[in-house]
């Protein structure tokens, strides 16, 4: 007979993956414990703030799969927890036109046969005339894409799993991990076991790691997340029917710029560059470039006239990244017990409930129902920063 302190699974770090692989696991009558270090809702994650783009629009077909299923799992997450997470907006993709990267977009969004649009310079003008678009690019437009209603999302999917007999425990921070059967998890108040552990800590993963031999090669970033004010309040509006946006790298920039209509501060609206500065997620404060912001400034003078070009409110996200910004969807590689879901390189919320079920399908022992091979540890085998 299981003690009180005895789980068929622990998942670590309540973030959206952990909190979706929970409740895939609730779903299938696991008693399943949540340990989450800061107590919640906090802001010193990955998964805070109150929207994310959801998109099929991406340069490889498996993401756009994968996005088919998170899509279903979305609205089943909004029938179940009767509140609504999604909203319609489209996507508009601009980029060099013959460049391989708003190629591969178009590519995928063509094979994939998701609902788009491909917009000519004068279709354009029209239906965007509060952007200026840059000479020699294309425009393509993601029709089912949207806006996630993020801390929302992360709200309800927790409360279904609790719903589920989940337990929730926050302000408990691991401190020791014991591999073996069951696995042994100590945390600053109290020692839980269990037949499976699921690792979804994301920028402390590696700290996670350490008491089990594995480091993965991710390098941990703060992003600015910048809200420029709008001249004219709406012009941008999600009112106003305007997009969310991409405009995927070129002129020099390393990184994509993305945004999303003025929604949750009125009169603002969100536009970020989609990498940032190598930080310690425990010190994250003291990292204070500003490279970033001057990027973003010099597109939306260009761009977006309608915006002020200084941004009116910073706040600061971590994106985990690994080296080729595809995540980490595997068992430990010494121990098979032990699921690590990491690296989401600032592009998982969206995927959360499909992360949550394959990582609860991987912990249980089933057939994931996605192809995972773009997802495996074994990949950064001769990465310098790894120790497999």
């Amino acid at each position: 007979k299981m003690s009180a302190s005895d789980y068929d699974c622990i998942v670590v770090g309540a973030g959206i993956q952990g909190s979706f692989t929970a409740y895939h696991l609730a779903k299938n009558n696991e008693k399943t414990l949540l340990l989450e270090q800061f107590l919640l809702p906090h802001s010193r994650g990955s998964s805070h703030g109150q929207t994310r783009i959801i998109r099929k629009a991406y340069e490889q077909d498996f993401y756009t799969h994968m996005m088919d299923d998170s899509y279903e799992l979305w609205s089943q997450l909004e029938t179940e927890a009767n509140v609504q997470l999604y909203r319609r907006t489209g996507l508009l993709v601009m980029g060099k036109e013959d460049g391989p990267d708003f190629e591969s977009f178009k590519g995928t969004l063509l094979r994939s046969g998701v609902p788009n649009e491909i917009l000519d310079p004068a279709q354009f003008a029209q239906r965007f005339p509060d952007v200026r678009q840059i000479e020699g690019d294309g425009a393509l437009v993601d029709k089912t894409a949207g806006i996630l209603y993020a801390d929302r999302a992360l709200r309800a999917v927790q409360s279904v799993f609790q719903r589920l007999g989940g337990v929730i425990r926050d302000g408990e921070k691991v401190v020791d991990i014991r591999p073996g059967f069951p696995v042994t998890v100590t945390t600053s108040s109290a020692v839980y076991r269990a037949r499976s552990l699921v690792l979804t800590a994301g920028p402390w993963v590696n700290k996670l790691l350490s008491h089990t031999g594995l480091q993965l090669p991710l390098q941990v970033e703060k992003i600015n997340v910048c809200y420029w004010r709008e001249k004219v309040p709406g012009t941008y509006g999600v009112g106003s029917e305007f997009p969310c946006f991409i405009r995927v790298k070129s002129h020099g920039a390393a990184h994509d710029i993305y945004g999303l209509p003025s929604n949750e501060y009125p009169g603002l609206m969100k536009v970020c560059y989609h990498g940032g500065s190598e930080t310690d997620p425990d010190e994250r404060d003291q990292q204070s470039s500003q490279e970033d912001i001057k990027i973003l400034s010099r597109f939306l003078a260009r761009c977006f006239p309608g915006l002020l070009s200084t941004p009116a409110v910073v706040e600061s996200c971590l994106y985990t990244v690994t080296p080729d910004s595809h995540f980490v969807l595997d068992r430990h590689p010494t121990y098979g017990n032990i699921v690590i879901g990491a690296g989401f390189s600032g592009h998982g919320f969206k995927f959360g409930p499909v992360v949550g079920k394959v990582l609860c399908e991987l912990s249980l022992g089933k057939m994931p129902s996605h192809d995972l091979s773009p997802f495996r540890i074994q990949r950064f085998q001769s990465h310098p920063k790894s120790s497999l």
